[in-house]
């Protein structure tokens, strides 16, 4: 090891054995955690003994998931899953065609807002995407629209649920960061995520109107108001656990069990789910949730072996060379986008978020609007090839292949890159409503 220290800097050498060892795990198909976990470890040993690189590696996975917060995950998850079998997506699909009936292509537009409403309520990009994309692409196919634009739109505009609260990935953030602030996390998340819709919205607009996509007909008063009323309990959940966080009346992990209550009450009441869903709603559940755990337990390892060996100080300290913090922003939101594309929104947020953050603070932009910005990226990773889930999932209710989805999905893609560098350099649309509400 003293030969190796004499030619190359420690740090350096830990960045290359840790990324590189992690990156082979990753192409050689083993599960994520694992290659955090073992990458980790094996890096560690370069600079522990042995038998405390093993010890201290026990003691932070334990550590990592050691946290009250960490709940309001596996509460968010089962709400999550009630709601997608509980009827709840077809009663907010009927009040987002209400909304956009006389837009052309409003089948479209209405796979926007409903995907934005459930996906406030969900909190899951994929949720959204399997359970509005799958009652949406029947109902478009009937209409005429092309089933792969039908499925980009469906894409594209699944992840504003990690954006519009409750969201898990701004949980885990909050963790993560060090503990900023969800309440602030979750009232900022509007603005990205509305912005996000409405930027779909705007591409999906013209090329309907180009395709000669119908428009739908006004519905009679009386019926309007039926949908109105069928959908409010569905969306007075937000209003009860996004409300309930932020004036402090419950935490985060309580307001999450509150959404679990809720929806469970909410789906025996539509009477839309029987014994053997709920069990299987179970099931997906505690999956989810250990995948989730044993994820976060992993990165508590990687974590500690990059604070030992000061990778994160070394990739400030390269960065802050670059005069202009434009630049540098560029080049974080580059990175981002490049990780996006093979890995996962969850393991990317406990990678890089204590190696940027740091760099974000020092200089001078808030955590809140940090952790928003690198949502919102890593959302539309979601939505990319190899590895998006929301790509996949949409594709699948689609019933196109991704092949065909990747031409009618790069107009949107294109979108919320602006949408972005709007996110990323105009910090009121992240920070305005909290500091409004005097959370920062």
């Amino acid at each position: 090891m003293d030969f190796i220290f004499s030619i190359m800097d420690e740090a350096l050498f830990a960045s290359l054995s840790l990324f590189g060892l992690f990156f082979v795990f990753l192409i050689s198909g083993v599960p994520i955690s694992v290659g955090i976990a073992v990458s980790s470890i094996l890096t560690a040993l370069f600079f522990l003994p042995a038998d405390t690189a093993y010890f201290v590696a026990a003691q932070k996975m334990f550590a990592g998931i050691d946290s009250f917060t960490l709940l309001a995950i596996p509460f968010f998850i089962l709400s999550g899953n009630l709601m997608n079998k509980g009827g709840i997506a077809i009663r907010l699909i009927n009040l987002a065609k209400l909304i956009s009936g006389r837009l052309p292509g409003a089948l479209a537009h209405t796979n926007v807002i409903a995907n934005m409403l459930f996906g406030s309520i969900s909190g899951s990009g994929i949720a959204a995407a399997a359970a509005v994309g799958g009652t949406m692409a029947p109902l478009q196919k009937k209409e005429g629209y092309d089933p792969a634009f039908s499925a980009a739109v469906n894409i594209a505009s699944a992840p504003c649920g990690i954006l519009i609260p409750p969201s898990g990935p701004l949980i885990l953030f909050s963790l993560v960061s060090g503990g900023t602030s969800i309440s602030a996390l979750f009232i900022g998340g509007y603005g990205p995520g509305i912005l996000m819709g409405l930027s779909i919205m705007v591409v999906a607009f013209f090329i309907a109107k180009k395709a000669g996509y119908p428009v739908t007909s006004w519905p009679s008063f009386s019926e309007a108001m039926r949908i109105t009323v069928e959908a409010l309990p569905s969306l007075l959940m937000v209003v009860v656990v996004i409300g309930g966080i932020v004036i402090g009346v419950f935490t985060a992990t309580e307001g999450a069990a509150v959404a679990a209550v809720y929806s469970f009450l909410l789906s025996l009441c539509y009477r839309m789910a029987n014994v053997k869903e709920y069990l299987e709603v179970l099931r997906s559940t505690v999956v989810m949730s250990a995948s989730i755990l044993f994820l976060i337990a992993a990165s508590g390892i990687m974590s500690y072996v990059m604070a030992i060996t000061s990778i994160p100080d070394v990739i400030a300290e390269n960065l802050m060379r670059f005069d202009s913090p434009i630049v540098i922003f560029l080049i974080m939101n580059l990175c981002l986008l490049l990780v996006g594309t093979f890995m996962d929104l969850t393991p990317a947020v406990l990678i890089f978020t204590p190696i940027f953050l740091p760099i974000a603070v020092g200089l001078d932009m808030d955590p809140v609007h940090f952790g928003l910005m690198m949502i919102f990226n890593l959302g539309i990773g979601n939505m990319t090839p190899p590895v998006g889930a929301v790509l996949f999932v949409g594709c699948s209710v689609g019933g196109v292949t991704i092949e065909k989805v990747v031409k009618p999905l790069l107009p949107f893609f294109c979108v919320l890159i602006a949408a972005l560098m709007l996110v990323t350099f105009v910090p009121v649309i992240t920070t305005g409503l909290p500091r409004l509400l005097g959370l920062l």
